[in-house]
């Protein structure tokens, strides 16, 4: 066993930011927390042991600076640092600089992330590992003919996909010659912009795969472990937007044969902590075929938990402690049905656009089986510099139809004004019969919803949007500015109550 983790920074903001300080806060760990300008309120900085700031409010000035988060980190005495998702969390160069710095990079090793974050070589990896993976391969970017080869070899319509990125970004579906250039070079320079390498490769375009992915915990003595599935098909723009586990196509067969594909590839790459691997899957052969690895925690990782009882961050410390894994794939059991929905400030009917402002109302869902992740409170501001994911609402029931009932009632529980937000879409997708039937795919937006209609008018969604516009013109009509209710509250000791350590400029200077 290596040393006893005391304190922890986390490198990052929201939602994950409050998740992993509540893992901390679970085994007496001390949790700090850095923040931008934008998030100097910022309910995650509330939470922290101890607080630091970082600069200005652009992530590239901020939350992207090496020398700022090693800084706080060397300054506070931290152990160790957990990137959370999103900004650091698979970034080689970061966890190598962590590495020569003495502090403990909560993640794979820097090299198994450079392998894993290049799409070419995962792929190659997985070939060894004897993964299925999709026809497709990298061709010559200084020759057009080679990529139109290479196209017509794997047949249209294909996918032009990022090799160093994901997310959706630097990804184009072309359906003929025709458009092949133009995509080509648009993909190429959006990954230019996105991830600094213009690298693109084609893969065979399936036109209604599921988006299945697995769990894995990987301990430093060689042993793996796959905790199941995760269904994830619907999505837009690429993106997730509601997962279950399991999956309602999953048969226990398919599943073994997934999670031993998923710790193989794992153990061809020396991966240690929690990962996951992602699988296209056609479900009228259950045929399934490798797509990449994300070398960190996922958003979604809360319906795993719920359904197997494993608290994913709590193992990540413990292996980043050199413990061996405290399960073994006998003792992983599911156990009933749980549902994420995320909850982002965006308008679904505007095409997923993104909506910033303040929450002037804000109460959350709760009761048996429901928990929210949050990374606001009520008055909390949502900038523009950030991804729009505000909350997850995750729900458990004893099966997949109670699980999709208390979705609903918890989603008609919030009451949000100040923005727009996903919640009318996911309650719309729960009285959906093809998702109710579990018939889906990465195309259901577009195939259920093409008008993005998506507000059911139930009685609960009426009253919440009458309270909601009611409640503005309460605020307008009486001049309640936002800001003083704030500094009120400052004054009233509320925002101290939530900040329980110390709130520090990078310096250390108050």
């Amino acid at each position: 066993m290596g040393k006893r983790l005391t304190k922890i920074l986390v490198a990052n903001r929201g939602e994950i930011a409050v998740r992993v300080m509540r893992a901390c806060r679970d085994v007496g760990i001390t949790a700090v927390a850095v923040f931008s300008d934008a998030d100097r309120t910022a309910y995650h900085v509330r939470m922290a042991d101890e607080a630091y700031h970082i600069g200005p409010a652009p992530s590239s000035q901020s939350y992207l600076v090496f020398d700022k988060i090693i800084g706080v980190a060397k300054n506070c005495g931290a152990q160790a640092i957990h990137p959370g998702y999103g900004f650091l969390a698979e970034n080689a160069a970061f966890a190598k600089r962590c590495a020569d710095e003495g502090i403990i990079f909560i993640g794979p090793d820097a090299d198994t992330i450079a392998l894993l974050g290049d799409k070419l070589q995962a792929r190659a990896s997985a070939l060894k590992a004897g993964l299925p993976v999709v026809p497709g391969g990298e061709f010559d970017m200084n020759n057009l003919s080679d990529a139109l080869n290479k196209a017509k070899e794997i047949g249209y319509p294909v996918l032009i996909k990022a090799a160093a990125g994901g997310g959706g970004k630097g990804m184009r579906v072309v359906s003929s010659p025709d458009g092949f250039e133009e995509s080509l070079g648009r993909a190429s320079s959006e990954a230019e912009s996105a991830f600094g390498d213009g690298r693109v490769y084609i893969e065979k375009y399936l036109p209604r795969p599921r988006h299945v992915e697995i769990q894995i915990l990987c301990d430093r003595h060689g042993n793996g472990i796959y905790l199941g599935e995760r269904e994830c098909s619907i999505q837009r723009r690429h993106q997730k937007l509601i997962e279950e586990s399991p999956s309602p196509m999953m048969t226990p067969e398919l599943r073994e044969k997934m999670g031993t594909a998923a710790v193989n590839i794992a153990k061809q790459t020396g991966y240690v902590g929690a990962g996951t691997v992602e699988f296209m899957v056609d479900d009228t052969d259950n045929s399934f075929y490798f797509l990449e690895v994300n070398t960190r925690l996922q958003v979604e990782h809360p319906v795993t938990e719920l359904v197997t009882g494993v608290d994913l961050v709590k193992e990540q410390f413990a292996i980043a402690e050199g413990e061996k894994l405290w399960y073994r794939q006998e003792d992983i059991d599911l156990n009933g049905h749980a549902i994420e929905c995320r909850i982002c400030a965006e308008d679904p009917e505007q095409n997923f656009m993104p909506s910033t402002g303040v929450l002037k109302n804000y109460r959350i869902p709760a009761g048996p089986g429901v928990r929210v992740d949050s990374g606001v409170v009520i008055f909390s501001e949502v900038p523009i510099y950030y991804d729009p994911l505000i909350a997850k609402l995750i729900v458990w029931g004893k099966d997949r139809a109670e699980a999709i009932n208390r979705t609903k009632r918890a989603l008609e529980e919030y009451r949000v004004s100040g923005l727009k937000t996903t919640i009318g879409f996911c309650r719309a997708v729960m009285d959906n019969e093809a998702f109710v039937k579990g018939k889906l795919s990465t195309r259901f937006l577009e195939e259920e919803y093409p008008d993005n209609q998506y507000t059911p008018l139930t009685e609960a969604i009426m009253q919440q949007a009458a309270l909601a516009v009611a409640l503005d013109k309460f605020i307008n009509e009486r001049k309640i500015s936002v800001g003083k209710k704030k500094e009120a509250q400052a004054q009233s000791g509320w925002v101290t109550y939530y900040r329980r350590g110390s709130l520090r400029d990078f310096g250390g200077s108050r």
